[in-house]
Order: structure tokens, then C-alpha cells, then sequence
């Protein structure tokens, strides 16, 4: 499976960059694939270092402002020309989506991904891996969205909370199991 990850190029704490290293080498050992950023910097790096490690594959889209940053060993790298087309190509080149930890950047990208499926452009399941209660505000919001009917969509619908990497894991091969067997 390709799996989008969202997350910070910023260099953070062990309580990220611990969980963010266990998740990748699940990721690695399960044989999955890496689309990311492919920034060579911060948890962007751990997460690739540790998916490589394990026997993962990497493919990176960067885009041309921060070239200079890619990964030179990743699998495959290619470069947007803007933010816009760089999220248009990793949703293209995924088959699930998994935010991580991250800033403003990393929150457009997720909500963009969620309004696209909201709007039935894409069918592919999202996680928001919660490392450390990060996004416990951001279940809070979405919860009350849901409830004063600012989301057509059922929240579980658009969306999976997970507190580990290992629940995201298994909640993406499950939803992409149910998506492929036969109906």
C-alpha cells in the first residue's frame, strides 16, 4: 500500500519523533510505501530513515522552494512546481492518508485531504495519528462540526483518530481490505 504521510520537517522532542520512528518501521516491515514530503529534515527524516530501514520504500514530492531539501535516496522524488500541485500529487500516488504531528503547513494538508473527501473526490481513508494528544483540540472541533451539522459526512466517515501508530496501521489495511473484497 502507498500511505500519505503528513507531518513536520521541523526537528522535535522523543515524545514525536519516538512514536513517529515506531510507526515507519510498521510501516517498513509491513512492506508499504512512503509518500511524503520528502524532506531530507526533522520528523519528515525520522519517519523516512525509519521506512527505509525496515524495508520500505520511499517516494517523495517536494516542490521546487524547498528542492534543496529532498531526500537524495529516496525511490523516487519529484518535484511540484507549487503547494497546490504537491498535494494534487500525493493524494494521486496514495492509497491511504495518515496525518502526523506538524504546523500550518501540515494542518492545510489535512484539511484540505478531508475536504476533498467530504465532497466525494477521493474515497481513500485518513488518519489523524493523535502522538500525545496533538490533535485532541482538533477532535474536539471536528466532534462539534459534526454535531451543529457542519459535516454531511459521518465523522467516522471522513475520519479515524488513532493514539498509536500501530491502530493506524491497522485501521488503514482493514478499510483498504473492505475496499478491494469483492461485492
Amino acid at each position: 500500500m502507498n500511505i500519505c504521510v503528513f507531518l513536520s520537517a521541523a526537528r522535535l522532542d522523543e515524545r514525536y519523533t519516538t512514536p513517529a520512528r515506531e510507526f515507519a518501521t510498521l510501516l517498513g516491515k509491513a512492506g508499504h510505501t512512503l509518500v511524503w514530503g520528502g524532506s531530507d529534515t526533522g520528523l519528515m527524516k525520522v519517519v523516512a530513515d525509519g521506512v527505509q530501514e525496515a524495508g520500505g520504500r520511499l517516494v517523495g514530492v517536494s516542490v521546487d522552494f524547498l528542492a534543496h531539501k529532498a531526500r537524495p535516496d529516496a525511490d523516487e522524488m519529484v518535484v511540484a512546481e507549487d503547494l497546490a500541485q504537491r498535494k494534487a500529487l500525493l493524494l494521486a500516488k496514495s492509497d491511504a492518508i495518515v496525518v502526523m504531528v506538524g504546523g500550518t503547513g501540515t494542518l492545510d494538508e489535512a484539511t484540505e485531504i478531508l475536504e476533498l473527501k467530504k465532497h466525494g473526490k477521493h474515497r481513500k481513508p485518513v488518519v489523524l495519528l493523535n502522538t500525545a494528544g496533538f490533535y485532541d483540540g482538533l477532535k474536539d472541533q471536528f466532534r462539534r462540526m459534526e454535531e451543529e451539522g457542519f459535516l454531511p459526512v459521518p465523522l467516522p466517515d471522513l475520519v479515524f483518530f488513532a493514539d498509536d501508530g500501530a491502530a493506524a496501521l491497522a485501521h488503514l489495511e482493514a478499510e483498504i481490505a473492505a475496499s478491494s473484497a469483492p461485492r
